[in-house]
């Protein structure tokens, strides 16, 4: 499987959406989007399953990897693209086993320690955060600021993937600094137009250092 990081990586939420998994893929991929992931923190196991099939039939038809947050064995039964993992979920080292060298593994870290110490770890990218205020995480890590990203970037030599707050005002700083790519949740999702926002997003994103 080849895994390229894009400049923005949406992330789904029903939620803020009102939207199914798979309907939010739709409407992303209809922006550029190339590389998803499932975020699903309220539903139980057997219906994340449901939803996270459906989803994967939309990704593949529309020929967008679809990584699952946190579940590695609903990643495995539904044949995901990888899994996205927290510091509290499996280790990466035994994801990497479970799921093999082809999938791709994103990796959470809160602070510039723990971005270092995942440099050794056998994943495909490291998520920062958050670097702004968040209202979609219940118990947000507190915030690095955009300066850290840089920090970061100058020690580590996997992918960086920026997420926290970020917006369209902010997302050209957040690129700037170092993040190889963006995650966005809220600003993306509750716009009235997904699939615009979604453009505008690529738009600027892509308009920083290329």
């Amino acid at each position: 499987m080849v895994f390229n990081l894009p400049r923005i990586y949406p992330i789904t939420d029903t939620i803020i959406s009102g939207l199914s998994h798979s309907e939010q893929i739709e409407l992303l991929a209809a922006g550029g989007a190339t590389l998803i992931q499932l975020r699903e923190k309220r539903a139980a196991p057997r219906e994340f399953y449901r939803m996270a099939l459906d989803a994967m039939t939309t990704g593949r038809r529309l020929g967008v990897q679809v990584v699952v947050n946190d579940r590695v064995d609903i990643a495995i039964a539904v044949n995901a693209d990888g899994v996205h993992l927290g510091q509290d979920d499996l280790a990466p080292e035994r994801a990497r086993l479970l799921l093999g060298e082809s999938r791709i593994i994103g990796f959470s870290t809160h602070s510039l320690e723990q971005a270092i110490a995942a440099e050794s770890l056998p994943i495909d990218y490291v998520a920062i955060g958050p670097v702004f205020n968040t209202a979609s995480k219940e118990k947000p890590d507190p915030v690095i600021g955009v300066s850290t990203i840089s920090r970061i970037k100058d020690q580590v030599t996997k992918p960086l993937v920026a997420i926290g707050g970020i917006t369209l005002d902010t997302v050209t700083q957040v690129i700037s600094a170092g993040a190889d790519s963006a995650a966005i949740i809220s600003d993306l999702l509750s716009a009235k137009d997904i699939t615009a926002q979604t453009r505008e997003y690529f738009r600027r994103g892509l308009g920083v250092g290329d």
